[in-house]
């Protein structure tokens, strides 16, 4: 079990590796410079020279495999450089404005798991046997919405048509309603996909047969057998899907106005902010490795074979 996790997690460290170098690379390429987007406007009224000491303190004129080992040797430490066009510490920024994104991020997914069971619970149901095929239809339907016009579908039709949600000084709940369901729908698709295969493939396994002949209720053996079992693929996916709910979130700040992670990108990529653009990268990629290790830890505890295979395999 030991040898199985140090493994994943030396296979975490070369992907958060990759991250690092694929992103700083493609973001070298870029067109335009920080540097001289923020030192060379005339209202500064810099001089050439001066110019010129701004680029060496900032090591803009360095040679790259320099830059390339300064700021992997900087980020190992915590360290994640100055933003040119703030003059602050990038860390302060990500301090100041990741709670907010976790927070949509986090609600987002427990709305997507809602969706998820909900979808999966009422396609099981004898009542709804004939809108089976419906229900099974709706996760192809949410994951087929680009993240950014269902966020301004949500608008048009909550605020501006219904009038349900104010756009002008909502409160914080009202502000959370529409970008959390944004957020969620395209989630809770493959959840919901991945969760309503995985129930039909447990109902046919002979335990579940052999608890339906002792008596019991359906809905008794959907929640206390079958749905159990049907889980581990379900959270194996979840996993995955970390990236997308990231970048849902990004987008979504965007879309709302959000003040977050999203909009501290979309200002990095305006002005050309590598050292934003690198965090932001590297934070989403730490967080994706971190949550899957998590995943990979709680497999065992839901299905206790895994952990005689990685007992046979030590």
């Amino acid at each position: 079990m030991q040898r199985s996790l140090l493994r994943r997690v030396g296979q975490s460290v070369l992907v958060l590796w990759a991250a690092f170098t694929l992103s700083f690379f493609l973001l070298q390429v870029l067109p335009g410079d920080a540097v001289l987007i923020k030192f060379q406007n005339p209202d500064l009224g810099l001089s050439p020279d001066q110019i010129a000491e701004m680029r060496l303190a900032y090591g803009a004129d360095n040679p790259l495999w320099q830059q390339y080992v300064h700021t992997l040797l900087a980020m190992l430490r915590g360290d994640f450089g100055y933003s040119v066009q703030a003059g602050v510490p990038v860390s302060e920024q990500l301090i100041s404005n990741l709670p907010a994104t976790l927070q949509l991020a986090l609600l987002g997914f427990a709305l997507a798991t809602i969706i998820a069971f909900a979808l999966a619970a009422l396609s099981r149901l004898p009542a709804l046997r004939l809108l089976r095929s419906v229900l099974q239809s709706v996760p192809a339907l949410f994951i087929s919405l680009p993240t950014f016009w269902l966020g301004i579908a949500l608008i048009q039709l909550f605020s501006f048509q219904l009038r349900w949600i104010p756009v002008i000084n909502p409160s914080a709940l009202q502000g959370l309603i529409l970008p959390v369901i944004t957020v969620a729908i395209p989630i809770s698709a493959p959840l919901a996909q991945i969760l309503l295969r995985s129930i039909d493939q447990v109902s046919t396994q002979p335990f579940v047969a052999v608890a339906r002949a002792k008596g019991a209720s359906e809905s008794h053996v959907l929640w206390h057998h079958v749905m159990r079992n049907a889980l581990l693929p379900v959270l194996n996916v979840a996993g995955l899907l970390l990236g997308e709910l990231i970048a849902g979130a990004l987008i979504t700040e965007t879309v709302f106005g959000l003040s977050g992670v999203g909009q501290l990108t979309q200002q990095a990529v305006n002005n050309q902010d590598v050292a934003v653009l690198q965090a932001v990268v590297m934070i989403s990629a730490l967080a994706f490795v971190l949550i899957n290790l998590l995943v990979d830890a709680l497999m065992p505890l839901f299905d206790p074979r895994l952990q005689s295979i990685a007992g046979g395999q030590r």
